[in-house]
């Protein structure tokens, strides 16, 4: 069976009716993708186009300063952006991400919510995009915007 972005949505809505369904659905995310659920971050919302994801400050994904590693910041901002982007793209469309830009605003403490919102254009040959992710921390204020450069093409043979 092929993997279809487009079901994520709706098997993430399925499984976020049960106790524990959000935690077994982000696990099987991380499972799919192994680096990215290296970090442990936990999907709260998800719809076509729009990903929303948290991330508890723990010690696994700090730095020497006691504050969220950098690159665990990259990681839960590109894989926000990759949910938004290819829960929206369609099955027939595929991604790699080609470049990512990151500002960090502010040292990040604390549990954290990255959020991705893109309307993806029509794909029908290879094209770059952008989606933007944004994280935020307990008190609403941005720790860091990353830009996610895409390549966005259609799947050979659909």
């Amino acid at each position: 069976m092929a993997f279809r972005p487009s079901t994520l949505p709706a098997r993430f809505a399925a499984l976020s009716r049960y106790p524990g369904g959000r935690a077994l659905f982000s696990w099987l995310v991380g499972r799919l993708v192994p680096y990215s659920g290296s970090i442990g971050a936990r999907v709260e919302a998800l719809a076509p186009g729009s990903a929303v994801l948290s991330l508890r400050d723990r010690r696994a994904v700090r730095n020497h300063l006691g504050s969220v590693h950098a690159i665990a910041l990259v990681n839960l901002a590109e894989l926000t952006s990759g949910l938004a982007m290819l829960t929206a793209a369609g099955d027939d469309v595929r991604g790699i991400v080609t470049g990512l830009e990151i500002r960090y605003l502010k040292k990040a403490r604390g549990p954290l919510m990255a959020t991705s919102t893109v309307a993806p254009p029509r794909v029908t040959q290879a094209m770059p995009t952008q989606v933007t992710a944004t994280i935020h921390d307990a008190s609403g204020e941005a720790v860091a915007e990353a830009t996610v450069h895409w390549l966005l093409a259609p799947v050979p043979g659909r």
